[in-house]
């Protein structure tokens, strides 16, 4: 059980569960979470943030508080998996300042009123984008730093930890969707079957591909191909690191191949929401699908499907948009565990077969991402409470008070996976490790075959997929 508070895959798990814990205290009557910042439509930068309920207490006090939440429970996490402490929580610090001060700029009123809003501003003309709009600001501003700043880069990075802020943020997320689940159960029943069926496609069709054209066309050996095949064509960073550890690659392997994920995932994240939304206009759950199915690391993948969500701009569809991304890519994500078991199996009792060598079947649950099991914990809790409620409206009223505590923080941490992601980012160091011949296989994989194959899927099984 040490091995519980080691890794940010678990911390991730304590502290969404903690989240969402302190949230359903609504349904005592204490309400733990109604101090949290809730960022607002502005045009007024001083009117941009207030707490969720605590009406009384000024929004710069609720926004220091949130802070101090966060540095708190992040800084007690890092030290568990040991992490220099002073030197993240300063590192921190300026991520979470930066992060914030780009979502709030995300929602000035000239950027992020919708049509309907703008008499409320007074303005006669407005982008439309959403409050959405914070999470591009704070990724272009990531990549302006971590490719032209490198030296502010470089002190940030004890806190650059894009995968540690999503997992929390897909934990906390599946408190959200279980509240809004209720309100259909038959649309959810629809998303989870279908979203489970999609991702066995892909699994058996991208993986495959991306193999063989490495192996055949470009000549990559083994050991290559198979990371590349897993980064490419499943979950990113995390299938690359487990299976260069099931076929025990060489530790450069892996690291190459999350690297090249990451940048790749950046170019979807900035060019492929916009796509789905221009030749999809009437097609919101296939295209919240394709992002789920289509960009890699959960980070990028979670991100698009708020951008897609944002430009759909439905509020009727907006949480079931969310919940088909996050289903396709959490059950994208319960398979690596499996899959790079498989692989284990296939390596030493074929490719590199060693006498009495055997592979314990320990390793599904060594690899499997424990993140999962916190979204959908949160998710079947918050789902089975609103279900026993359905009938009292002043108790969902409780439950809706708790989702709103947990939310703010949801976006906290997706704000921040944002402007991680971009930091992170640094292409010419990428280029000059010699990551041409890779990037070549993935921009043919990526751009060839595989967002067209998960665009047929997601229109398969998500495009008469409607609530009601």
């Amino acid at each position: 059980m040490r091995d519980w508070f080691k890794t940010e895959d678990w911390w991730a798990v304590w502290i969404g569960l903690f989240v969402v814990a302190l949230s359903l205290g609504t349904l005592g009557g204490a309400d733990l979470l109604g101090w949290s910042v809730d960022t607002k439509e502005w045009m007024d930068v001083t009117k941009a943030f207030a707490p969720v309920t605590f009406d009384e207490l000024p929004g710069g006090v609720s926004l220091v508080a949130s802070f101090g939440f966060l540095l708190a429970v992040l800084s007690f996490g890092g030290w568990c998996i040991g992490l220099n402490v002073p030197r993240f929580a300063a590192s921190f610090t300026a991520v979470f300042t930066i992060s914030y001060a780009c979502f709030v700029l995300g929602h000035n009123a000239y950027i992020a009123a919708t049509p309907d809003k703008r008499a409320k501003f007074g303005i006669q003309w407005s982008l439309g984008l959403t409050g959405e709009a914070g999470y591009i600001i704070a990724l272009l501003v990531g990549l302006i730093l971590g490719n032209f700043v490198p030296s502010v880069a470089n002190r940030l990075r004890e806190a650059a930890r894009p995968e540690w802020y999503i997992k929390t943020a897909i934990v906390i997320l599946g408190a959200s969707l279980g509240l809004r689940a209720v309100g259909d159960t038959r649309l959810t029943q629809a998303i989870l079957f279908r979203g489970f069926a999609a991702i066995v496609e892909a699994y058996l069709i991208y993986w495959a591909l991306v193999y063989y054209i490495a192996r055949r066309w470009f000549g990559f050996s083994r050991e290559w191909a198979a990371p590349l095949a897993s980064g490419i064509s499943i979950c990113g960073v995390s299938a690359a690191i487990a299976t260069g550890a099931a076929i025990r690659a060489r530790p450069i392997v892996p690291v190459m191949v999350s690297s090249l994920v990451v940048i790749f995932a950046v170019v979807e994240l900035l060019i492929l929401p916009l796509f789905a939304h221009a030749i999809l206009p009437n097609e919101p759950m296939v295209a919240a699908a394709w992002m789920g199915l289509a960009v890699k690391t959960d980070g990028a993948a979670i991100a698009s499907g708020e951008i897609t969500k944002g430009l759909y701009n439905d509020p009727s569809l907006a949480v079931w948009m969310q919940m088909t991304t996050a289903t396709v890519k959490v059950f994208i994500d319960v398979f690596i565990g499996v899959w790079a078991f498989v692989l284990a199996l296939v390596w030493v009792y074929g490719i590199n077969k060693k006498s009495g060598e055997k592979v314990p079947a320990r390793d599904i649950w060594e690899r499997f991402p424990k993140f999962v099991l916190g979204y959908f914990l949160t998710f079947a809790v918050v789902l089975a409470l609103a279900l026993i409620y359905r009938d009292s409206s002043s108790r969902l009223a409780e439950l809706a008070k708790a989702n709103a505590g947990s939310n703010v923080f949801r976006q906290l941490f997706f704000v921040m996976t944002f402007f991680t992601i971009g930091l992170v980012s640094d292409f010419r160091k990428l280029w000059r490790e010699g990551i041409g011949k890779l990037a070549v296989v993935y921009l043919v994989s990526l751009f060839g075959f595989i967002i067209w194959i998960g665009l047929a899927i997601s229109w398969i099984f998500f495009h008469d997929v409607r609530p009601g």
